[in-house]
């Protein structure tokens, strides 16, 4: 389940980088590829890319909001995480803001203290030209 080779998660994506434990960042990050942190983020983490992934480690904080494709969480977020992809919550997430997702996996003993919302990409409907619903009516009503 969380075990998986992160070549799985983000084909193409060959750079990692890591914050380290002790690290404190103050103010957003943005990054394109993976993000490992184990350190401690005081801002808004944006990704650059479709492929980006992010892995908060059971070490790891962050105090704002995440705007990912592809979010594993195992440490402690405080702020909303909007993951335009997926997102994966290992036993010891402990989530306080709302979350939105399109594809959820969460472990038993994860936490989340706010909302959750699925993301549905909107259904493309083709509607009728105006000339064929007048032409149906006149069919099914005798004159």
């Amino acid at each position: 389940m969380f075990n998986r080779r992160r070549t799985d998660r983000a084909d193409g994506s060959n750079d990692t980088s890591l914050v380290a434990r002790g690290t404190v960042i103050r103010g957003d990050l943005r990054f394109s590829g993976a993000l490992h942190l184990d350190g401690r983020i005081e801002g808004a983490v944006l990704a650059e890319g479709e492929d980006a992934v992010f892995t908060v480690s059971e070490y790891g904080q962050v105090q704002g909001d995440i705007h990912v494709p592809h979010v594993i969480v195992n440490g402690s977020v405080q702020g909303d995480i909007h993951a335009g992809e997926r997102l994966e919550l290992a036993p010891l997430a402990r989530i306080t803001g709302d979350v939105h997702y399109r594809t959820l996996e969460m472990a038993g003993g994860a936490q989340v203290n706010g909302r959750m919302s699925h993301r549905v990409e909107p259904v493309a409907r083709e509607l009728p030209s105006p000339a064929q619903p007048d032409a149906e009516l006149d069919e099914a009503v005798p004159a």
